[in-house]
């Protein structure tokens, strides 16, 4: 895997709170930390990043090119104004955030703007995110399958995404999981329940090692600390064979984020 198994999401964080959040990660064991441009959080995350005084070379950085940002002329200034605000030369990987199929603008040619970013040495991977399969193979047609180091896609007990996920795992392209808990409404489930009592464990932890065991990469957030240990314990959390497959009978299609002008057709 290029993308470490768990980071710390920064989704819908922001002022103090982001920075609180992202030095408390830190500070209880996460190296990875993910942002975009349009959570509007990258100064807070890069001041919190300056603030632990990890070295650079241990963390893995991760933002995401907004829509606004995707041509040509565009891309690699926002894509440098990121870093700036992050502190940093370079991220570890840079993600086109939605595929926004009505912005006019072909996968191809985002694609291509995004690589060459990488070539020019401001990111060292590159990546997709909310990419439907068939856009997913545009990438890959468009810059080789060598330059997509993850999809990060929506994926709950709720949402499973089967059918893209099993292609994303046949091209060896990294799944992050994003919305794991969907947002809490997991967290009372009644079979998530019984599972955790069974390992002495919290409904949160069953949901993030379950994506865990399935090999995604998993990005909670949370703002309090005890929940930030929690969730890096999770991955120590080993689910049976028949819990797995419990969790497999909750598939109801929740999806939590679907903006119409953003996404594509789901598989």
């Amino acid at each position: 895997m290029i993308v470490p198994q768990i980071g710390v999401g920064t989704f819908r964080l922001s002022g103090q709170t982001v920075i609180d959040s992202v030095k408390n990660a830190l500070n209880v064991g996460y190296r990875a930390v993910d942002t975009a441009q349009i959570y509007g959080n990258e100064a807070e995350v890069g001041l919190a990043i300056a603030e632990s005084a990890l070295p650079r070379q241990d963390l893995f950085i991760t933002t995401k090119i907004w829509t606004d940002n995707y041509s040509r002329e565009k891309l690699i200034p926002s894509l440098k104004e990121s870093l700036e605000k992050l502190g940093t030369d370079a991220v570890d990987l840079t993600l086109i955030h939605w595929p926004a199929p009505k912005l006019g603008i072909s996968v191809a040619e985002m694609m291509n703007n995004l690589l060459e970013a990488k070539q020019q040495g401001l990111t060292e991977h590159i990546g997709i995110s909310n990419f439907n399969i068939e856009l997913t193979q545009q990438a890959i047609d468009a810059v080789g399958l060598e330059n997509i180091a993850t999809n990060q896609i929506e994926l709950s007990p709720y949402l499973q995404n089967q059918e893209l996920v099993d292609y994303l795992q046949s091209q060896q392209i990294d799944v992050t999981s994003y919305m794991t808990l969907a947002y809490g409404k997991v967290l009372n489930d009644p079979i998530l329940t019984e599972i955790a009592q069974r390992h002495q464990a919290s409904t949160a932890q069953v949901a993030l090692a379950w994506a865990h065991q399935k090999g995604y990469t998993v990005i909670p957030s949370s703002t309090k600390i005890e929940h930030l240990k929690a969730n890096l314990d999770a991955l120590n959390l080993h689910l049976e064979p028949e819990e797995m497959h419990l969790i497999t009978t909750l598939e109801r299609q929740g999806r939590e984020v679907n903006p119409e002008n953003l996404a594509a057709d789901w598989d």
